[in-house]
């Protein structure tokens, strides 16, 4: 155990309240700085799928004294069933022999619970502007000037941008996200929807080369299925952002007269008020910082849905970043220490897919036969050779 060796109170801006945000807050609070976070949502943000926290990242919600919260949260899946295009069973097997995740340890749990754990553990600790974002800001040699959304404008020591992969802060700081962007061969959707089948507590997955759905019971019968879909394309699919009636057009069409459940997936579809859609892909960016402004989670380098890895992530690069400024007097040696000593755990959680690779979702005919083989021998997926990505990092000594 160590205590902070920053003794300034320097003032930091937090773009981003969801994963990322709060525990850099969280972190940055213990090592003296005076944290203000803006959020452009007006309250915490509830709801959304499901998602893990694994690996190196238990140990720093360990350490933030949430793991309790999180371990009770924990949706103890009981099985993933993978059907073939006519919804017969190819195999039903453990999660952890599909995800590759460690029993007892890695968790899964409601989007909605792990920010509402975060939210709890730094609320009273740091400042937050709800309903609000950044609009501009200019660096200058002595701070950051912020313009809000709201019209109010701020001086702060440091920006950081903790806002998702399609970050706002770092399109003001960086460019445009294009040159950043890493396309990996699918776009899918998510929304919730009645549980008309009576799923409890599993997921079945539906593939054919280059498309896959699968319905994913959190709960019990009773509660609301999340429906996922999940399509090859050789180039992401254009002018669909916001579109939610184009995305719905596209998504029917891609899995017309398909088997199944596919014609409950869709018509659900067409009234579901929750349709996100967006394409699978990562953030890769040759530096995180530039000046006085630095990024964190999907912001600087999201691994995308595919790996499992995205809030893990988000989790553990956040408190790199804040250990590192807590241990530089000089901003500028903080952030490149945050990315020397971090950039290697997200290069091997990036690589743990290819444009077009993903295990559980092939895109020919061969690739689909040869992983429905590797399921019925109950051979673990995705291999286990990228298992120690989850827990390639070894933490900083926790401050007291």
């Amino acid at each position: 155990m160590t205590s902070p060796t920053h003794p300034s109170t320097e003032t930091v801006l937090i773009s981003g309240a969801s994963i990322a945000g709060p525990t850099l807050a969280y972190w940055l609070h213990r090592y003296g700085f005076e944290v203000t976070i803006v959020e452009k949502a007006r309250t915490p943000r509830g709801g959304g799928y499901p998602i893990d926290v694994r690996g190196t990242a238990i140990e720093v919600v360990r350490r933030m004294g949430v793991l309790p919260r999180l371990q009770a949260a924990n949706l103890h899946i009981e099985r993933f069933t993978f059907v073939d295009a006519d919804g017969v069973t190819v195999a039903s097997l453990p999660p952890h022999e599909v995800t590759g995740s460690v029993v007892s340890q890695d968790l899964e749990m409601g989007r909605g619970d792990l920010t509402a754990a975060l939210y709890a553990a730094v609320r009273d600790d740091v400042e937050f502007l709800f309903d609000d974002s950044i609009d501009t800001f200019e660096e200058r040699d002595d701070g950051v000037d912020v313009e809000f959304r709201s019209g109010s404008r701020r001086r702060f020591d440091l920006v950081i941008g903790a806002d998702g992969m399609h970050s706002r802060t770092r399109r003001l700081q960086f460019g445009a996200e294009e040159q950043f962007h890493r396309y990996l061969g699918y776009a899918f959707g998510v929304f919730t929807m009645p549980n008309t089948l009576g799923l409890s507590h599993e997921l079945t997955l539906w593939n054919t080369p280059g498309r896959a759905a699968a319905l994913y019971a959190t709960g019990s019968s009773e509660d609301v299925l999340y429906a996922f879909v999940n399509f090859h394309r050789s180039e992401p699919p254009r002018g669909l952002h916001g579109d939610r009636d184009a995305q719905r057009a596209l998504i029917s069409e891609i899995y017309a007269q398909a088997g199944w459940e596919i014609p409950a997936i869709l018509r659900a579809m067409q009234d579901a008020e929750d349709l996100f859609f967006d394409t699978a892909g990562q953030i890769r960016m040759p530096s995180w910082s530039k000046g006085r402004v630095a990024l964190v989670g999907d912001a600087a380098y999201a691994p995308s849905f595919l790996t499992g890895q995205g809030s893990s992530l988000a989790i553990v690069g956040a408190y790199m970043l804040a250990a590192s400024l807590g241990g530089n007097q000089d901003h500028a040696a903080a952030f490149r220490a945050y990315e020397r000593d971090t950039r290697d755990f997200v290069t091997r959680n990036q690589a743990l897919v290819d444009t077009g690779g993903a295990p559980l979702f092939p895109i020919t005919a061969s690739a689909l036969e040869q992983r429905n083989t590797a399921l019925r021998g109950q051979v673990a997926m995705p291999p286990s050779a990228g298992e120690p990505a989850h827990s390639a990092l070894t933490l900083p000594v926790e401050i007291s």
